[in-house]
């Protein structure tokens, strides 16, 4: 396994819809799966999309940690999982403004609304399909991800660009509802 580069915002890349993962491409995955869970890990970060390491597939690996799981139903902690060709779908109407970064928007973050509630199919690693409904950070985690997949970057989703900026600058204002929730301040958390 190895630590591959994480192309940042401004390759274009980053901005096109990835290919589905077919059968021909089975016998790469054996290496890339391993190298973005090492890549993820190594810049501390929760979530990476193919895209993310320069490869146009539907493919991302995501963890839910214990410090970010609500425990609510659908948001329980878990390790690292290989979600393959995904199709997410709201599972309600309702959205929630969460701060976010990306490993490909380093030190920056952002407050996105996203869908409280989803639900999301796919294969695993080693081909078995997933069925799967999400809340809380989980559901946030993975329709970022999913994002990458289509070319889209968390900026897009913005609704108020006044809540997009710096981590260190964040961390010097002290307004209690101006400061992203982050519990990696070096500004490397998420996906």
């Amino acid at each position: 396994m190895a630590i591959r580069p994480i192309i940042r915002m401004g390759n274009p890349i980053l901005r096109l819809k990835a290919d589905a993962v077919k059968p021909e491409h089975a016998d790469s995955l054996v290496s890339i799966i391993p190298d973005m869970i090492a890549t993820m890990r190594d810049a501390g970060g929760v979530g990476l999309a193919a895209p993310q390491i320069g490869i146009s597939l539907r493919l991302m690996v995501f963890e839910v940690p214990a410090s970010r799981a609500t425990n609510l139903n659908g948001d329980k902690p878990s390790g690292v999982q290989v979600l393959i060709n995904p199709d997410v779908t709201p599972a309600t109407s309702e959205k929630e403004l969460g701060w976010e970064g990306c490993l490909s928007i380093p030190e920056l973050r952002g407050e996105v609304p996203r869908y409280k509630q989803i639900n999301y199919t796919g294969f695993n690693g080693e081909g078995r399909p997933i069925e799967a409904f999400a809340a809380g950070f989980h559901a946030r985690v993975v329709q970022h991800e999913m994002d990458h997949l289509d070319g889209i970057l968390y900026p897009d989703r913005m609704t108020d660009l006044t809540r997009f900026g710096y981590v260190d600058e964040f961390a010097k204002i002290q307004e209690q509802n101006f400061s992203p929730d982050t519990d990696n301040k070096d500004g490397r958390a998420n996906g």
